[in-house]
């Protein structure tokens, strides 16, 4: 993005002036990571995913490979500390928000809405079809970084069963479990 003031520079002068910077070759983006997310999709994680594969005409198993079989764009965060906007889901997942919000959405919960999927960083409400969840914890107000998602990294959601997802859960509260990322290669 370039911001610039119309009142000293035009659009095309600017262009001008950008485009041997781009024409360059050289390597001026942001270098993300690219995560793995462990996520379970077993029913009682899932509230709204029996629904979802209802109105997407397709079963709750495809929903499923459809939605982890993806790299999302982390394209910005916000909403709640660290809420990761990803995109873009499957054109068969879009849905648009639910037309009643729960009061209560849990920490942790795996959602889709329009073109978008996110995870609840932290218990709040929200109007999201929830399909999944995680034991990760996303966000974490005294760490030294305290979101784990950035914009410009990317995000692979992995299938784990209900037993994975106690067992990670039980890594994260003693503090030995360590998400899988590595570098995004350009």
């Amino acid at each position: 993005m370039v911001h610039y003031d119309p009142l000293t520079v035009s659009a095309s002068e600017l262009e001008v002036r950008i485009r041997p910077l781009i024409e360059s070759g050289d390597d001026y983006a942001v270098h993300g990571r690219k995560w793995f997310l462990p996520v379970c999709y077993e029913a009682e994680k899932s509230p709204d995913l029996d629904d979802v594969a209802q109105r997407a005409g397709i079963t709750t198993e495809e929903v499923v490979r459809m939605h982890s079989n993806h790299t999302y764009h982390v394209y910005m965060t916000g909403f709640l500390p660290g809420y990761p906007y990803m995109g873009d889901v499957p054109d068969a997942l879009c849905f648009p928000r639910r037309e009643t919000p729960r009061v209560r959405v849990p920490k942790g919960a795996v959602a889709i809405a329009t073109t978008m999927t996110a995870v609840y960083t932290i218990e709040s409400p929200g109007g999201w079809h929830l399909i999944g969840s995680t034991p990760v914890q996303l966000f974490d107000f005294t760490a030294p970084q305290p979101a784990i998602f950035a914009a410009g990294d990317q995000v692979v959601f992995t299938p784990i069963s209900l037993s994975e997802f106690d067992a990670i859960e039980a890594n994260v509260v003693s503090g030995t479990y360590t998400l899988e990322h590595r570098a995004i290669e350009s």
